[in-house]
C-alpha cells in the first residue's frame, strides 16, 4: 500500500551504550487505513491507522559503502521487558553490535507489535499460546494473518536517507524481498540468527517451518558465539538454495 507522504519529524544526537547514534524520528501517512484483519474486529481491537510511524538510529558514514542495516519491529515484551517467550532483544542487540563494530549502519526501529497486530492483540495471542497453539495458530485464531507487518516505509526512509543498497541484517526472506521490490538492492544478508534459548526454541521452529526464516545454523545446533556478536552461518555450513542471498556472501544487483 502506497504512502501519499513520508516525512522526518525530529533529529536528534542518541549516545548508546554501543555508541552514539543520531536518532530520526518519522511519519509517513497512507493513502487509506492498513486492515490488519481478515475478519471483523472484535470489541476493543486495535483500530486501522492512515499514520505509521518509524525511528530510525544511524552511526558513522552510511554512504561510502552500503551499510549494514537492521529493520526491527518493536517488541514491548521483549525489547524492553527482557521476554524469553521469543527472540527479539537478542536480535536487537545483535543488530546494535554489528553497526558498531562496523563504525557504521542504520537500525529502523518500526511501530509493528505483535507482527504487526498492535499489543492487546499480542498478549491475547500469548493466551492461547499458554493453551498450546503456536504463534502462527493464535495470530489466526484471533483473526489475523500469520504476519501483518509491511516494509514498505522502512524502504521509503532509507530513499530519504539517501540509500539505495543495502547490507540487510535478517533471516527473513520477505524483508529482503519488500526492500527489493521498493528499488533498495540487497547487496548481501546478514545472519540474524542468535543463541536459542529453550523458552522460544518452539517459537524459532514455528518461524523456521511455517514462515519460511532461515535457519543458518545446522537444525538442534547452538551457533558459535561469534555468530551472536556478529553474522554469518558456522563454518562449513550451506546456505539455503531457496534464498540465494547466503549470510556474508554478495549477491550483486
Amino acid at each position: 500500500m502506497a504512502f501519499e507522504n513520508v516525512k522526518k519529524i525530529a533529529e536528534a544526537d542518541f549516545p548508546t551504550r554501543w555508541g552514539a547514534f543520531r536518532i530520526l524520528g518519522f511519519e509517513g501517512t497512507l493513502a487509506e487505513p492498513r486492515a490488519i484483519r481478515e475478519q471483523p474486529a472484535p470489541a476493543g481491537a486495535q483500530p486501522a491507522s492512515q499514520v505509521e510511524s518509524l525511528v530510525a538510529l544511524v552511526m558513522g558514514d552510511i554512504h561510502s559503502a552500503p551499510p549494514v542495516v537492521r529493520i526491527h519491529s518493536q517488541c514491548l515484551t521483549g525489547d524492553v521487558f527482557g521476554s524469553l517467550r521469543c527472540d527479539c532483544r537478542p536480535q536487537l542487540e545483535l543488530a546494535m553490535r554489528r553497526i558498531a563494530k562496523e563504525g557504521a549502519g542504520i537500525l529502523l526501529y518500526e511501530k509493528q507489535e505483535g507482527r504487526g497486530i498492535g499489543l492487546m492483540a499480542k498478549l491475547r495471542a500469548y493466551e492461547l499460546q499458554d493453551q498450546g497453539l503456536d504463534t502462527v495458530e493464535a495470530n489466526v485464531e484471533l483473526g489475523y494473518a500469520a504476519d501483518c507487518r509491511e516494509y514498505e516505509l522502512p524502504a521509503e526512509v532509507l530513499k530519504l536517507l539517501g540509500i539505495s543498497q543495502v547490507r540487510l541484517i535478517t533471516n527473513n526472506p520477505e524483508k529482503v524481498a519488500a526492500l527489493e521490490s521498493a528499488g533498495i538492492a540487497v547487496v548481501e544478508r546478514v545472519s540474524s540468527e542468535v543463541e536459542p534459548q529453550e523458552s522460544f526454541e518452539r517459537y524459532l521452529r514455528t518461524k523456521y517451518e511455517k514462515m519460511g526464516h532461515i535457519q543458518d545454523s545446522a537444525p538442534d545446533s547452538t551457533p558459535d558465539s561469534a555468530q551472536d556478536s556478529v553474522s554469518g552461518p558456522a563454518q562449513g555450513s550451506e546456505p539455503d538454495p531457496a534464498s540465494n542471498l547466503a549470510p556474508d556472501s554478495l549477491t550483486r544487483k
